[in-house]
């Protein structure tokens, strides 16, 4: 082969694996979706995990039936739930739906707004109808999408819990021989601090559920336990969650008067001010402490690069990047010393 043969070769062969590497890229990206269901059953796995593994530790169960026993448990829990306050919900919430054209229309004049409700209506003209009906049922295609993937995110979760050591396996399988140590270190590191911020947000959450029950009751809101699981679950999200969450009971308040809003907004602004200057940093102190710069952005990054779904799942990616990031590439690449988010609570490998 002559040496115009061997550099034509070569250049063919470059571009031959950028354009690899772009389609690789593309199809990465076109994948993005199932990508972060994934994640989303490896959080709940690890939750799994780590629930199973507390039962072993401190009741005779066998190892092999933890697992099974921590799905019945959390499954008994819901379904009592349900029943104990699942009528009480559905009456609040139905209640809800009665008062909402009235909050509607008190809160459009409070804000100048002359019949609101009726101008909301009336943008339904004849010849949108069909647009509407259009987007009622993308909605519930929608709808019907998010509950099949929630089943799928359940069922995986499920899997990846009872064996996670053929999962480990298999991913370390697609590195060399000796990077696996590594490799098994960083998801041990990875499933720790997820797990001490999984635990750490839940705990947030109940206490703004709780506080808000209690203001809202306290102040005469209508459906108080409906307004505080809106607070707390909407809390899961931070900076956007408190105020999508507060929405809602700002509505009701102006439906009443202006001390009541007034009182509400005191309450909301009180709770969390609590929650993100004295509750969450004395929990991060022992869970996952992240910077708000970081969470901030990662809200706003995933959030524009995969909508909702990357919303819900911003603070636990950034978490699990910051590990892998700080154990991988700064302290086994770079040699530099860092703190590494949850590897005091790490287990052993397996």
């Amino acid at each position: 082969m002559s040496v115009r043969q061997f550099d034509e070769w070569h250049y063919v062969r470059r571009v031959a694996i950028t354009l690899a590497l772009v389609g690789l890229a593309y199809m990465i990206w076109r994948l993005s979706g199932v990508a972060l269901l994934l994640f989303a059953a490896v959080l709940l796995a690890v939750v799994l995990r780590a629930l199973a593994d507390l039962i072993a530790r401190h009741t005779p169960v066998p190892a092999q039936w933890t697992l099974t026993l921590t799905i019945l448990v959390l499954s008994a829990f819901v379904v009592g739930f349900l029943i104990l306050f699942g009528a009480q919900v559905s009456a609040q919430f139905a209640l809800s739906m009665e008062r909402l054209p009235a909050a509607i229309d008190a809160a459009g004049d409070r804000l100048g707004i002359d019949d609101l409700r009726a101008e909301m209506e009336r943008s339904l003209e004849p010849g949108q109808v069909r647009s509407f009906i259009a987007q009622a049922a993308s909605f519930g295609y929608t709808f019907i999408g998010a509950a099949a993937d929630l089943l799928l995110v359940i069922v995986a979760a499920v899997y990846l819990a009872a064996d996670p050591k053929l999962y480990r396996r298999g991913t370390a399988k697609l590195l060399p021989p000796n990077q696996h140590a590594r490799i098994f270190d960083a998801m041990d590191a990875t499933g720790a601090a997820l797990r001490l911020w999984f635990w750490g947000q839940l705990a947030t959450m109940a206490v703004v559920g709780i506080a808000s029950g209690l203001a809202y009751w306290w102040i005469g809101l209508p459906s108080p336990l409906v307004l505080a699981i809106i607070a707390a679950l909407t809390n899961f999200v931070p900076f956007i969650g408190p105020i999508a969450g507060a929405v809602p009971a700002l509505i009701f308040a102006l439906a009443i008067d202006q001390e009541t809003v007034l009182w509400t907004a005191g309450a909301v602004l009180i709770i969390q001010q609590i929650e993100g200057n004295v509750l969450t940093p004395f929990i991060q102190r022992r869970a996952v402490m992240m910077p708000p710069v970081v969470i901030l952005f990662a809200i706003v990054v995933f959030g524009f690069l995969f909508g909702i779904l990357g919303v819900l799942l911003a603070v636990p990616l950034a978490v699990a990047i910051t590990v892998l990031v700080k154990k991988l590439w700064v302290r086994q690449t770079l040699g530099e010393e860092t703190e590494v988010p949850g590897e005091a609570a790490q287990s052993v490998p397996t």
